[in-house]
């Protein structure tokens, strides 16, 4: 599983990286170069030799520039190239120790969570089909119940009717029957309760006292198509070892993963010893252990946070970096500075990217037998009409786009169920039509654009 992960960032080189991340993010050339490069540092450290592996950190990057220009975006991206264990965190999220809310040891936690989850489901892929033919024998017991020989041998009733109902579950022939079967009763998931610190390791010891006075199986009538995924579930859990799931999680999350800690300058203190900057200060106190390195306890076992690459990201527009206290500051050697969209760059999200938001409309509005075809001059209205309003109002980056395209296709969107057939022509004049009238009333467009 590891040697894996290992190929994987073999092959990904910090060019191979960026080429990737362009397929989605438009644009922040420098950033897209800081985190290819904290990306392959990540596999050049699994090839040193042991004594200096552990020497060697990640540098933590800090992204600065105004919402809705791909800082979050960047970030899971990059996760998602590697599938390695992501979290995004908000830093307004988080208290001081002493008060009442989540401490900061929390993200380590949720990202163990997210690792255990997605190694899980990397070991039952695996095991599927295994799977799937044990549920298929469960079914079959339901149906046909067999019995057992004075030799201790399982014999079917009537063998022909089972290989019969056997070929007839493979078709989905009794996809719709009810049956009834017994299932694995899950724990009650038990609702997360504010409290101390260390509050959490309680919580867990709870969940476990109460999934074990609770019962054990449970008889539910289901449709055997139902019914078949759930005795796969079952199945495939039994099939492989959790403890091990745990330990690869575990491992995972510290090597490989990646906290995104959002909102980082709202934490920042301007003026220490007013208002509420004390809790402030307190977080980002609280925050300097996790970063430089230090051990959670989680379900799955102990986490060291030594490895695991922090990306900080900020607006900083009523802060600046040099508010944060000087030992944060030094957690983040690598700054990059996005910068605000330009005109240029709102028509390349608009075509270049896979998921763009104009091929989004076209097949949202195709499931209505509706097809609209944009011209190249209506991109270029839709642009400019969104560059105006982001610097003559709010500066919200890429986001602007989709207040002005759903303002834009309002109309037609409503209208889809009876337009079924037609061909729309989106172009400049139509654009101009549409958001002309409150792009030039600038108290209309504050409230609407």
């Amino acid at each position: 599983m590891t040697s894996q992960l290992s190929e994987l960032l073999e092959e990904l080189t910090p060019k191979r990286t960026v080429e990737e991340l362009n397929k989605f993010v438009v644009g922040q050339e420098e950033a897209k170069k800081a985190v290819a490069i904290a990306l392959r540092n990540r596999w050049r450290r699994q090839k040193l030799p042991e004594y200096i592996r552990d020497e060697v950190a990640p540098k933590n990057i800090l992204m600065i520039g105004p919402t809705g220009v791909g800082k979050t975006e960047i970030a899971r991206r990059l996760a998602g190239l590697i599938k390695a264990p992501f979290v995004k965190v908000e830093a307004t999220k988080y208290t001081e120790v002493g008060y009442v809310g989540r401490d900061v040891e929390s993200m380590v936690r949720e990202l163990a969570e997210v690792s255990y989850q997605m190694v899980k489901r990397e070991k039952v892929e695996r095991v599927r089909e295994r799977a799937r033919k044990l549920a298929e024998e469960r079914i079959l017991d339901y149906l046909v119940p067999q019995q057992f020989t004075s030799f201790g041998i399982r014999e079917s009733q009537d063998a022909g009717k089972r290989e019969e109902l056997r070929e007839k579950l493979r078709r989905g022939e009794l996809d719709e029957k009810v049956i009834e079967i017994d299932v694995q009763e899950k724990a009650v998931p038990m609702v997360g309760i504010a409290g101390p610190p260390g509050f959490e390791e309680l919580e867990n010891q709870l969940r476990e006292m109460f999934s074990n006075l609770m019962p054990s199986k449970k008889r539910r009538k289901l449709r055997v198509k139902e019914a078949l995924h759930v005795l796969e579930q079952e199945e495939a859990e039994k099939l492989i070892d959790m403890e091990e799931v745990a330990r690869e999680a575990v491992f995972r999350a510290e090597n490989f993963g990646i906290i995104f800690i959002d909102e980082i300058d709202k934490i920042a203190v301007k003026t220490p010893g007013t208002g509420p900057g004390v809790s402030r200060e307190g977080v980002q106190r609280d925050l300097l252990p996790i970063l430089e390195g230090t051990t959670v306890n989680t379900k799955y076992g102990a986490v060291k946070t030594d490895h695991i690459l922090f990306i900080g990201a900020g607006a900083f527009h009523m802060a600046k970096p040099s508010d944060l206290i000087p030992e944060l500051q030094g957690r983040f050697p690598i700054r990059v500075e996005l910068k605000p969209l330009t005109k240029e760059d709102f028509v390349k999200i608009l075509t270049e990217p896979e998921n763009a938001l104009t091929k989004q409309y076209i097949e949202l509005l195709k499931t209505e037998g509706v097809e609209i075809e944009f011209t190249e001059d209506a991109i270029e209205e839709i642009a400019r009409i969104s560059e105006d309003a982001n610097n003559r109002t709010e500066n919200i980056g890429a986001r602007r786009l989709h207040t002005v395209m759903e303002r834009l296709l309002e109309d037609i969107s409503f209208n889809a169920p009876d337009m079924s057939g037609q061909h729309i022509i989106i172009d400049s004049k139509f654009v101009r039509a549409k958001l002309e009238g409150i792009v030039k009333d600038e108290e209309l467009s504050r409230y609407i654009l």
